[in-house]
């Protein structure tokens, strides 16, 4: 039965992390503010702005370069918060028969 409880405490533990993770947010800006996004904890892109104003339609494939910047920055510091967050979890997932 301690076995049991022990399981289900660090079930508990899990859910609440994917929980404070789903919180988190990450923003990240390329051309002097002109893409914004945002991305969660949980690796998912929540919002992405571009400022009109600062995005020159004739080259487009810097707005390109901005939002590609952007994603792989968000996302990159996002992992690295998640990985933060479930790092001492992660030992105890052996005891689960996981």
């Amino acid at each position: 039965m301690g076995a049991t409880m022990d399981q289900m405490k660090m079930i508990n533990q899990l859910r609440k992390a994917q929980k404070e993770l789903k919180n988190e947010i990450v923003e990240v800006e390329a051309g002097d503010g002109a893409v914004v996004v945002q991305i969660t904890g949980e690796l998912k892109v929540r919002k992405v702005t571009i400022d009109p104003e600062k995005v020159d339609l004739d080259d487009i494939r810097e707005l390109e370069r901005w939002i590609e910047n952007c994603m792989r920055d968000g996302f990159a510091k996002a992992q690295e918060i998640a990985t933060e967050k479930m790092k001492p979890l992660m030992g105890s997932l052996g005891s689960l028969g996981m």
